[in-house]
């Protein structure tokens, strides 16, 4: 089955279109009831991330305001219905509807640093480049946080990416508090050159949208862009390409930028990709570098070739010779591909982690809403290429590196600079086996102190050390092995102080090793930290489990 490519772009691909008649608030009210129950009737099975009880809620709430809301709150309402659900493909498009939307005449990238202007029109010029610190009347962080609900985020970094796109545009700023009254100006407040200053600006014409590529505007005579032109780095070459390879001889490197699941008018994927192994087998190469991380998606079953290309180049399919980047962007059918690099190559991730859980509901079908035609994409398909204990809500880089504004504009590319200078005695791609090979081995003082230095070292940000060793723990006290497993939670506390479900499973491990008095003591600290949440919670049933023990 195909994928279709990233659905979400379409929710904001204003077009100029026909408005239609003002609908009434009854008829707005039928198209959501019609939502709803289409959803029950042959979506149910989407109920994952959120439950029936809290969709229908918010459906009844929504239903109640319709009669005092505009067309856009109402619009938006239902957006934040769809995207409930926490499906990336799963979405209200605006790109059919008869109701377009003001979009902002700048295009907003978030870097390690903050939001910054990427792109504005050529009359915007005196922002471009700036930081953005606040949207109307919200810092930008809490406009961010307003927004959040209506985009059918995936994961963290799929709002990373996308969430942006939203805050351009002012019916939605209005809808979720960041503005207070809708208008086609809005006000925000930038730094630039080290000045903060507040400017209004006024939206494109309704329907227009901001020229973009890959989340970046294409610039020509009226569309301005932040990075500096003189040269292009590896990931933005070409990009009228869906892939293209050239050879880094400084590095023996072999580089490949491959932007989306599908075959490139010029040369088919098979093609393309037999061309790279055959100059990788025929020449002086060492890595394989291949940059995913502007990748949307496609049509999975072109990834074979990709794979067993790669399984069959013996020579590059090692450890510390074979770099996968992917980031924010890596979504669908590319998850797809890098499930299967991580099954069955040694490929080593690098950069942020993927836009698209591991194993994620994918195609959709296009469902019209009766009265406003609006259209919501609803997925169908289930997408399993790993084990559900292996599942996550997305896949970590091995390697974690990020880029700044300033890195960008000037056109440095540190994600691919980490690849091209990896050398495996200054890395641990895997450190639970590394940390378990370590404790194996007795060597304790030594995996204390490089743990550490792991958990505080940025390339590692993304690999949770925290659950990591919760999970041996447990491993260790199902069998049997409680000393040991005291160890480890006991550095797992040390390492995370502040997490009440270190000491919630030290304290049952101290209970399974009968030291009744230290397991109270830690159970009581987890309640203290956690007193109406999940952890707090399981602690007060163990320390009444345990009072109950004591008085059979």
């Amino acid at each position: 089955m195909r994928y279709l490519l990233l659905i979400l772009v379409s929710a904001f691909t204003f077009i100029s279109v026909q408005a239609q008649e003002v609908l009434t608030s009854t008829e707005w009210q039928e198209d959501l009831r019609f939502l709803q129950q289409t959803v029950h009737k042959d979506y149910s099975f989407l109920f994952k991330k959120t439950t029936k009880a809290e969709f229908d809620t918010a459906v009844e709430k929504l239903h109640k305001e319709i009669p005092s809301l505009e067309q856009h709150e109402i619009i938006i309402g239902m957006a934040r219905l769809v995207s409930s659900f926490k499906y990336g493909h799963t979405v209200l498009g605006f790109r059919y509807s008869p109701y377009p939307f003001h979009q902002l005449p700048l295009n907003f990238y978030w870097f390690n640093d903050g939001l910054f202007v990427q792109g504005a029109h050529k009359d915007q010029a005196d922002v471009l480049g700036a930081k953005v610190t606040a949207i109307g009347k919200m810092t930008t962080e809490e406009a961010l946080k307003a927004i959040y609900p209506v985009v059918p985020s995936e994961n963290d970094q799929f709002f990373k990416a996308y969430g942006p796109l939203y805050l351009s545009v002012a019916e939605v700023l209005h809808a979720q508090g960041v503005i207070d009254e809708m208008a086609n100006e809005v006000e925000l407040t930038f730094e630039k050159d080290g000045k903060s200053f507040k400017k209004k600006i006024s939206t494109l014409p309704k329907g227009e949208r901001v020229p973009t590529e890959y989340s970046l505007v294409k610039t020509d005579e009226n569309w301005l862009e932040a990075r500096e032109q003189e040269m292009t780095p590896n990931y933005l070459k070409d990009l009228d390409k869906i892939y293209y390879y050239e050879y880094l001889p400084e590095t023996k490197t072999v580089y490949v930028r491959q932007s989306q699941i599908q075959d490139d008018p010029s040369e088919d994927i098979p093609t393309f990709y037999a061309r790279v192994f055959d100059f990788i087998e025929n020449n002086d190469v060492e890595k394989l570098v291949i940059d995913v991380r502007l990748n949307g998606g496609g049509n999975n079953y072109k990834n074979k070739p990709v794979v067993t290309g790669i399984i069959e180049t013996e020579k590059i399919n090692e450890v510390g010779k074979l770099f996968v980047i992917i980031g924010r962007r890596t979504f669908s059918a590319c998850q797809n591909l890098i499930n299967e690099l991580d099954n069955y190559t040694n490929a080593v991730f690098i950069g942020e982690p993927s836009s698209e859980n591991i194993n994620f509901y994918g195609d959709n079908n296009r469902v019209d809403l009766p009265n406003s035609k609006i259209p919501a994409y609803l997925s169908f398909a289930w997408w399993q290429d790993k084990p559900q204990w292996e599942g996550a809500d997305w896949t970590s880089p091995h390697y974690a590196v990020d880029m700044s504004f300033e890195e960008y504009r000037t056109n440095q590319d540190p994600v691919l600079e980490a690849a091209l200078e990896f050398k495996g005695d200054n890395f641990i791609v895997d450190p639970m086996d590394y940390m378990t090979n370590l404790f194996m081995a007795g060597e304790i003082e030594r995996l204390q102190k490089e743990t550490i230095e792991m958990v505080n070292d940025p390339r590692y940000q993304f690999f949770d050390f925290e659950a990591n060793l919760n999970g041996a723990g447990y491993q260790l006290l199902n069998s049997g092995q409680t000393k040991e497993a005291v160890f480890v939670f006991d550095f797992n506390t040390k390492l995370f102080p502040d997490s009440p479900n270190c000491w919630d499973s030290l304290a049952e491990a101290y209970w399974k090793a009968g030291d009744l008095e230290n397991a109270k003591e830690y159970y009581n600290k987890a309640i203290q930290m956690d007193p109406d949440g999940a952890t707090g919670k399981n602690a007060r049933n163990m320390l009444k489990e345990m009072d109950s023990e004591n008085k059979h």
